[in-house]
């Protein structure tokens, strides 16, 4: 599979990786220009993967096709849910953590990032995935395949740092949900950095200086 992203490399010899999948309806180039409001610090030696996803007929848009990382099929986002698109963008991100691995990145110093569709996959791929991660960032978002979960969640990243931040007035997908997906993995014992901003379905400056916290803390890069 040949890359289909924006890849920003860091000035100096990249020691890790985050992988960040956009929304529906977006791109690659969606959260590019977040990376210079992030500690240059920890962003000299990480490189940033923006992948572009797949275009696909939304069926709650009219079937109109735009870029998705897989099928919405309704106001609820968890009542009917389009299984295999989630898991074949679980397959897409898997070839870019394999790719990164392969480049000398370890397994350890990759974050799994998204926002609204973009989360979900990150949050259904990263708790499957059975090499230990350094953590997953999950932004405006829910877990998706919930009932799942439990019989397919990997030991590997039982541990691993779970990052979530929603706006309190999401439209979108409602602080509500998230909140409800933030309970079903404590339930399940995951480590929650939880965040709530007044804000609706984006990010906001408070929010990237807690991303940029959590990924310093996270990745390797010299002090």
């Amino acid at each position: 599979m040949k890359s289909n992203a924006v890849i920003i490399e860091p000035p100096k010899q990249a020691r890790a990786a985050v992988i960040w999948l956009h929304g529906l309806g977006a791109n690659g180039h969606d959260f590019k220009p977040i990376l210079p409001a992030l500690p240059k610090t920890m962003t000299d030696q990480t490189r940033f993967i923006f992948p572009h996803a797949p275009q696909r007929p939304i069926t709650i848009n009219g079937g109109m096709v735009m870029p998705g990382w897989y099928d919405v099929l309704g106001m609820d986002l968890t009542a009917q849910q389009d299984a295999k698109g989630i898991r074949d963008s679980e397959d897409i991100l898997c070839h870019y953590i394999t790719h990164e691995i392969e480049r000398g990145i370890l397994a350890q110093s990759i974050v799994l990032a998204g926002f609204s569709q973009g989360g979900a996959i990150a949050l259904h791929t990263g708790l499957r995935y059975p090499i230990p991660l350094a953590g997953i960032m999950a932004l405006s978002t829910y877990l998706p395949l919930a009932d799942t979960l439990e019989n397919e969640i990997h030991a590997a990243n039982r541990k691993t740092s779970i990052f979530m931040g929603h706006g309190l007035w999401d439209p979108v997908i409602l602080f509500s949900q998230a909140e409800r997906s933030r309970a079903e993995l404590e339930k399940l014992g995951y480590p929650v950095e939880w965040h709530s901003y007044q804000i609706q379905h984006s990010l906001n400056p408070d929010e990237i200086v807690d991303i940029g916290k959590w990924l310093t803390a996270l990745l390797p890069h010299d002090l």
